[in-house]
């Protein structure tokens, strides 16, 4: 065995048969090859691996679904253009790009990683709010260049409030914050064929009303607020 294969001997056998020791100057040190797969920034690896912990592609992959599911939809005439109903599909489909939202909100390791992650609230913070992004951009993508009824600044209302009511859900209700989102859902058909007025439903005020988009911002942002600081609740 040699030192270039991997192991080096302390000593060998000398013509007399005694043992003689190799000088350190005759050892010539491994070549090693440098890993390159690693990624250039820590900060990008830890936004990676954050990202990957809380499910994000699988639910890229779902407001894809969605998008999907809106335009067949739309494209078959499922949704109406007038009435209750009008509004009652594309609000499914945006709530289920909510629970998705909320069941990404979950700290996977509970504890210890409160505890030694002192960027986590600031990852928190990016990931929310780019996964609500993703969600309006895929059902905007999924009504392009098709009648959908309110248009985009309807899915970018009810998205948002919902995205809130999913964050503030994971703070306070952890595993089951989709109970949030889903009984937010039912009122809010409640609320389209009873012709409520109240602009905390705003599903069920016209797209543009402003008094509905400052509930729907204000939900949000105390949504964003809740799951910063404190994080989804286990």
């Amino acid at each position: 065995m040699t030192a270039a294969e991997g192991h080096v001997p302390l000593s060998e056998t000398s013509p007399g048969g005694g043992p003689r020791l190799i000088r350190p100057d005759s050892i010539r040190p491994l070549r090693t090859r440098p890993y390159r797969n690693q990624p250039h920034s820590p900060g990008l690896r830890l936004v990676r691996l954050h990202l990957a912990s809380r499910r994000v592609p699988t639910a890229l992959a779902v407001f894809a679904a969605c998008a999907v599911v809106l335009r067949i939809a739309l494209h078959w005439h499922w949704i109406q253009s007038t009435g209750p109903l009008a509004h009652e599909l594309p609000l499914v489909i945006e709530t289920g790009t909510a629970v998705t939202l909320a069941l990404t909100a979950r700290d996977p390791f509970g504890d210890p990683e409160r505890a030694t992650g002192r960027w986590l609230p600031y990852l928190r913070l990016v990931a929310a709010v780019a996964l609500t992004a993703a969600a309006v951009g895929a059902l905007a993508a999924g009504a392009a260049a098709a009648d959908l009824p309110g248009g985009v600044l309807e899915v970018l209302r009810n998205v948002a409030g919902l995205a809130g009511i999913s964050l503030l859900s994971a703070a306070v209700l952890g595993p089951l914050a989709w109970i949030g989102p889903l009984a937010y859902l039912l009122v809010a058909e409640v609320a389209l064929f009873g012709n409520w007025q109240s602009p905390w439903i705003w599903p069920a005020r016209p797209p543009h009303d402003l008094g509905a988009a400052l509930c729907s911002a204000l939900v949000f942002t105390i949504g964003i607020a809740a799951i910063t600081v404190h994080g989804s609740r286990e």
